[in-house]
């Protein structure tokens, strides 16, 4: 598995103006060359701008891949993991076992999250079934790792579905996030790979505005013409 890095840095810095510029220069630094049989897998809401120019590069279009993390009932901005689109789950075991989260409480709230999943699943896709990627060179492209749960399980769901490579791309990550996911990916690509906390995505933005769902569309289908 290979890891290719841009540049570590100590702490958050404005890099981009937005979600579109991170992804043209994540695009710029993996030197893709054209693959319209690739596909590319974006985490909505934040990863789907990113993906475009990737896209763009590859002659490939973009698909959504919703995954959704696990809140913690008590600190609902905290996750203990993150859910896919077929059930696929991940446990933050580490936070299960500090808050105390009971069995019944995980069943309860992965519940709710996956309806949530396939909410969002039919508004950005018309379909609640996982993309089809067999055989396929897939790239999962998000705005950015924070705890990492979201991507790794949207990874396995991937790796269950016969694809030909799996290879992650985002513009920033916590260095710890990055070796989070480590044994899933082919390939991984991160531009600013921080190496000490405190760490949150937003802090590399000038523009991180939450997304609508009609945003999300409009750049889904921006990124499927991107392989015709």
């Amino acid at each position: 598995m290979a890891i290719h890095i841009d540049r570590h840095v100590p702490g958050p810095l404005f890099a981009f103006e937005d979600r579109i510029h991170a992804g043209r220069e994540l695009a710029s630094f993996m030197a893709l060359e054209p693959d319209p049989d690739a596909l590319v897998l974006a985490l909505p809401r934040g990863g789907v701008p990113v993906a475009r120019p990737i896209a763009v590069d590859l002659r490939a279009t973009v698909e959504p891949v919703v995954v959704r993390k696990l809140p913690i009932p008590e600190s609902p901005e905290m996750g203990f993991g993150a859910v896919a689109i077929d059930g696929t789950t991940v446990l933050n075991e580490g936070v299960v076992r500090s808050f105390s989260i009971p069995m019944d409480t995980i069943g309860r709230v992965a519940g709710e999250v996956r309806r949530e999943v396939e909410r969002r699943a039919r508004e950005y896709a018309g379909t609640t079934e996982p993309p089809n990627v067999e055989g396929k060179t897939v790239y999962l492209v998000d705005d950015g790792l924070a705890t990492g749960y979201s991507m790794l399980v949207a990874a396995r769901m991937v790796a269950k579905r016969g694809p030909a490579s799996i290879r992650m791309a985002v513009p920033v990550s916590p260095i710890a996030s990055i070796e989070l996911v480590d044994g899933v990916f082919d390939e991984k690509y991160c531009l600013l790979a921080q190496d000490s906390p405190p760490f949150a995505v937003a802090s590399f933005y000038r523009d991180f505005h939450e997304m609508t769902d009609e945003e999300v569309r409009q750049h889904l289908q921006a990124g499927a013409r991107s392989g015709r």
